[in-house]
């Protein structure tokens, strides 16, 4: 007896059944669709903490994708394993007709999309990718002579000259719902069969609060108060849509709305100039830069014991909840890269490590622009003060006391290194490596 022929739709960084492109084109193939996931070894392996937060959240979206699936009489599909090896068994395992998902911008999904297109291609299956996980992408914004900006503020003007409500129309996914493939619940692994453990994090809504947007451009430098969405965790795995987003922040807050292009900028960035991909500066002139890259100074920052106020508090609340106020990251990463003159690479690697909304393009934008080594980033002599960046954002240490109640006693360090003395020694450092290009 012949097999039914069925879509596949591959569930990455789009978690979610409602406004999805690729899952909206799927499920108006004319086939029956089959959803899946793949936890991938390739990525799962390099992580050395079996507690790691974004491998648990992930666990979660797809426990809520199960529950949702198991009303419509369907259900996921998930394995463990390498890509290309899963898809030569499911292949075999099922008569696919089409697969389906969404772009992925990074250089190893890049690879690995372009790996598995391949093989199913190899087997008369059509494979195909779209867009879901930015507003625009690629070409869709360019200078008037054709080439990627690469300075946000004419980015931003051309995106929101090109912006119209075409690009922010949700997919009306939820028409075609019935057109999933109807079965029994699959197995749903655990986490522990992962191989992974519960952290006991609670993580944050992925409802918009619109009063605080309406206020963001208020309250988004103060690091004492939730003045910020804290989507950012549920923008980097896709449990919410960027048009609806965006349709808000239109609405809402100007402000807030540049925080989204900001994204899409650095997606933009790193699809146009692959070299960062490589642990490459943007500027490649700041590769010539003399790092001291002192190991014992780099493990106190990394533990918050710096004896700069703003910096431990914001290097603890990291490492207590895999969150970082971003006027706080801006502080912490130009401590590391201009007073302790520590290579900006390891700060990025830290916070990769670290951090649950950790998404490549925006935490390597971020720390390339505290080096000034990146585009359209502030100027080498340009080096927070963080006594004086307290005074502003926290004149009042309620972030600060939060996070160093020993912030008064004798069991806070001193100061690592002196402010004055530091910032002299890292325009030197720069100011000799520029003079060499």
């Amino acid at each position: 007896m012949t097999k039914e022929k069925i879509a596949i739709f591959w569930f990455r960084r789009d978690l979610r059944l409602n406004d999805n492109a690729g899952l909206y084109h799927a499920l108006r193939s004319g086939y029956k669709v089959l959803p899946i996931f793949i936890f991938d070894t390739n990525i799962l392996n390099k992580l050395e903490n079996k507690q790691d937060q974004r491998v648990e959240f992930i666990h979660h979206a797809l426990s809520e994708l199960q529950r949702s699936l198991s009303k419509l009489q369907s259900s996921i599909l998930i394995k463990k394993g390498e890509p290309i090896e899963i898809w030569k068994l499911i292949s075999e395992e099922y008569e696919i007709a089409e697969v389906y998902t969404n772009h992925d911008y990074e250089k190893y999904a890049i690879e690995r999309d372009k790996q598995v297109g391949e093989l199913l291609n190899s087997k008369g299956i059509a494979f195909y990718t779209f867009k879901d996980q930015t507003i625009f992408e690629k070409n869709e914004v360019l200078s008037g002579s054709g080439t990627p900006y690469t300075v946000f503020t004419p980015y931003s003007r051309k995106w929101k000259d090109t912006l119209n409500e075409f690009y922010l129309k949700s997919y009306p996914n939820e028409k075609y719902f019935n057109h999933f493939l109807g079965s029994e619940i699959l197995h749903f692994p655990t986490l522990e069969e992962i191989g992974f453990k519960e952290s006991g994090m609670n993580f944050p809504k992925k409802e918009l609060r619109e009063e605080l947007i309406s206020k963001y451009d208020q309250i988004r430098d103060i690091p004492s108060i939730a003045g910020t969405s804290r989507l950012s965790v549920h923008l980097r795995f896709g449990t919410v849509s960027i048009r609806e987003l965006a349709r808000k922040a239109k609405v809402l807050n100007e402000k807030w709305l540049n925080e989204l292009i900001w994204r899409d900028f650095y997606m933009n960035i790193l699809f146009h100039f692959p070299h960062i991909n490589d642990g490459q500066s943007f500027r490649k002139e700041y590769d010539n830069i003399v790092w001291r890259n002192n190991e014992a100074e780099f493990k106190k920052w990394c533990a918050g014991k710096t004896g700069y106020p703003i910096v431990d508090a914001g290097m603890r609340e990291l490492n207590t909840t895999g969150f970082m106020h971003n006027r706080v990251r801006m502080i912490t990463a130009s401590f590391l890269i201009k007073h302790l003159l520590i290579d900006w690479r390891w700060g990025e690697a830290y916070f990769a490590q670290k951090l649950l909304d950790f998404d490549f393009s925006a935490n390597n934008g971020g720390w390339q622009w505290a080096s000034s080594s990146g585009c359209d980033a502030a100027p080498y002599f340009r080096i927070f003060n963080p006594t004086s960046q307290t005074q502003k954002f926290d004149p009042e240490l309620k972030y600060i006391k939060k996070w160093i109640p020993e912030l008064n006693s004798f069991d806070y360090p001193r100061p690592i290194v002196e402010h004055t003395f530091a910032r002299e020694r890292v325009l030197k450092a720069y100011k000799e490596a520029l003079d060499k290009k």
